[in-house]
C-alpha cells in the first residue's frame, strides 16, 4: 500500500513585493495604502485615450537593490510588454509587465535554519491590479482603483522548496530582507507581500515532475504553509486512488485549511504577451548599479554573525534581535555605549519588548535613547540594584521620567542595593545560626538547601542585599562553619 512517504513534493513560489515608491509605477499619483476608495486614480491609471505611462526610476533602484543582496545578474536592457487578462480589477484589460526581459535573472536566498539556498528564477518589475471588494454591498461586487498600477517586484523561485515549512521560512526570509533594504514594508495583511504556490507531486526518485497546480490567495506565512501541505496531502490522495491531477488554480479556505478550485490553469499563450509600444527600452548602466550597490546596507546574515561572533550573543538572542531590522540598529548602537552585551541583549528582548507590545509601540517611539539605555545596563550590573528590582520599578518611572539618571530614580525609590561586606557577612552568619540542621545537611551533600538560605536573606534584607556578594558570602561562611555533631 503506497503512502505519503512514498512521493516526494515540488514546491516553487511567485511572490509578489509591492514596492514602497511615493507613485505608481507608471503613473503619477500616490502608492499608499489606506486613502479613501478610488482617490488615488488618473486618466494614466484608468487607461484614458492618449493617456501614455512613463516609468518610475525609483522602482528600477529598488528592484535592482533586491537583485543585488540575492547576488542575481541585473538586466542591461529592460522591455516592458503587455499581459492581457480581463478581470473588473485590471482597468486596461492588459498589465505592463516584463516578459523576455527581467530586471533580475538567478540570484538565491540562504534558509537562515537550513541554510538551503532557495534558487531564484528571475524577478520582474511589474504593475499592480486595483482590488475587487466583495460582501459590502449584496449581491454587488465592489472595484477600488487606488491599487492598481503600484510597482511590483514578482520574485520566481526554482521548484527546489520541498515542504510547506520550508516555504515558511523562505517566505520569512524574503520579508526580513526586504525590510532590511527599506522596499517594502512586508505588512502581508495589508497585501503588499502577496505569495502564490505552484505545488505537484511525484513518485520518490522520479524525474518526471506531476501536474502543477497554483494556490492564490494567502496572506500570512502561516496559511502558505497550511494551504501547501493540505495540497500535498490531496494530490497523493488523488495518486493513491489512481485518479490524475487537474492543473488548476485553487483557493486557501483559511477557515476550512482546505483548497478550492478557482479555474483551469492559464498557459503563457493564453496572456498574449506582446511588447509594449509606449515605453523605450530601460538601460542599465554598470554605473547605476555600483550607485545601488552602494546603499545596500548590512543584511541580516552579516548582523546575526556580528552579534555572535563580536557581541558573543547565543544563537538564540541573536536570531531573534536580527528578525527586526529596529531592534537589531538599536542593540547594534547600544554596543557601541556599554561592555555588557549579553545584558543589553536581555533587556531589548525582555523588559523594553514587552513595554513596546503592552503599549503597541513600534521601537522608534520608544522614549529612551541608546546612551539611557546603556546607563541603565550599567548601573544594573554595577551591583548598584537588582534586575527585578530594576525591570519592575525602575525601568516603568524612568519612561516617565526620561530626563533624570538611573540613580537618581533608584534613591527616590530607596532601591539601592546593600554591598558593604560587613554589614552583609554579619546578616549571613545571623542567618545561619538560625538554621543549623540546615547549615549539617548542606554539608553532607544536599546543596540545594544554598537556595533556602538565599532566599531568607533576601527576606531579612527586604530585597536590598546584593545578591552576587551574597551568594560569594554566603558560600564562604557555610563551607566554613563547624559540622552539628
Amino acid at each position: 500500500m503506497c503512502t505519503q512517504e512514498h512521493y516526494q513534493a515540488v514546491i516553487g513560489l511567485e511572490i509578489h513585493i509591492q514596492l514602497l515608491t511615493n507613485s505608481k509605477m507608471f503613473a503619477p499619483e500616490r502608492a499608499e495604502y489606506g486613502a479613501l476608495p478610488n482617490t488615488h486614480v488618473s486618466p494614466i491609471t484608468m487607461a484614458y485615450p492618449g493617456a501614455l505611462p512613463w516609468v518610475n526610476k525609483t522602482a528600477f533602484d529598488y528592484a535592482i537593490k533586491l537583485g543585488l543582496a540575492c547576488k542575481s545578474e541585473i538586466t542591461e536592457v529592460n522591455y516592458f510588454a503587455r499581459k492581457s487578462y480581463f478581470y473588473p480589477d485590471l482597468p486596461k484589460g492588459f498589465q505592463i509587465t516584463q516578459d523576455a526581459t527581467p530586471i533580475c535573472k538567478g540570484g538565491f536566498i540562504t534558509l537562515p535554519d537550513s541554510k538551503k539556498k532557495i534558487s531564484l528564477i528571475r524577478m520582474h518589475l511589474e504593475e499592480d491590479t486595483g482590488k475587487s471588494l466583495h460582501g459590502i454591498v449584496e449581491g454587488t461586487t465592489l472595484i477600488d482603483y487606488n491599487r492598481a498600477g503600484i510597482p511590483l517586484v514578482e520574485m520566481v523561485t526554482a521548484p527546489t522548496i520541498e515542504t510547506g515549512r520550508e516555504a515558511y521560512h523562505f517566505l520569512a526570509a524574503v520579508r526580513k530582507l526586504v525590510r532590511y533594504l527599506e522596499i517594502c514594508d512586508g505588512n502581508m495583511e495589508e497585501a503588499s507581500l502577496r505569495c502564490d504556490a505552484n505545488v505537484s507531486v511525484m513518485p520518490q526518485g522520479s524525474t518526471l515532475l506531476g501536474t502543477r497546480v497554483e494556490i492564490k490567495n494567502m496572506n500570512s506565512m502561516r496559511h502558505v504553509q497550511l494551504a501547501i501541505e493540505h495540497e500535498i496531502a490531496r494530490q497523493t490522495a488523488l495518486l493513491e486512488a489512481g485518479q490524475s491531477i487537474t492543473a488548476e488554480t485553487r483557493n486557501f479556505q483559511a477557515t476550512s485549511g482546505i483548497t478550492i478550485s478557482l479555474r483551469a490553469k492559464e498557459t503563457a499563450s493564453e496572456y498574449r504577451y506582446l511588447p509594449e509600444p509606449d515605453i523605450p527600452p530601460v538601460w542599465v548602466s554598470a554605473e547605476w548599479i555600483a550607485a545601488i550597490q552602494a546603499t545596500i546596507p548590512p543584511l541580516p546574515e552579516a548582523y546575526l554573525q556580528k552579534f555572535k561572533e563580536t557581541y558573543g550573543l547565543p544563537d538564540y538572542a541573536a536570531t531573534v534581535l536580527v528578525e527586526d531590522k529596529a531592534f537589531a540598529l538599536f542593540f547594534d548602537q547600544l554596543c557601541q555605549h556599554t561592555r555588557y552585551y549579553k545584558a543589553a541583549a536581555n533587556w531589548l528582548l525582555g523588559p523594553v519588548k514587552g513595554y513596546l507590545n503592552t503599549q503597541s509601540l513600534s521601537l522608534a517611539e520608544f522614549p529612551l535613547t541608546v546612551q539611557q539605555m546603556a546607563a541603565l545596563v550599567a548601573f544594573v550590573e554595577s551591583g548598584a540594584i537588582n534586575f527585578s528590582a530594576a525591570a519592575n520599578q525602575l525601568f516603568p518611572l524612568l519612561l516617565q521620567q526620561v530626563d533624570r539618571t538611573p540613580k537618581e530614580l533608584a534613591l527616590a525609590l530607596n532601591l539601592i542595593q546593600d554591598s558593604d561586606t560587613g554589614n552583609l557577612k554579619a546578616l549571613v552568619r545571623e542567618v545561619v545560626a538560625v538554621y543549623p540542621d540546615k547549615v549539617a545537611a548542606y554539608q553532607k551533600g544536599k546543596k540545594g538547601l544554598f537556595a533556602m538560605f538565599m532566599g531568607e536573606i533576601r527576606k531579612k534584607s527586604q530585597n536590598k542585599a546584593n545578591p552576587q556578594l551574597v551568594a560569594r558570602l554566603l558560600e564562604e561562611v557555610l563551607d566554613s562553619t563547624e559540622p552539628t555533631p
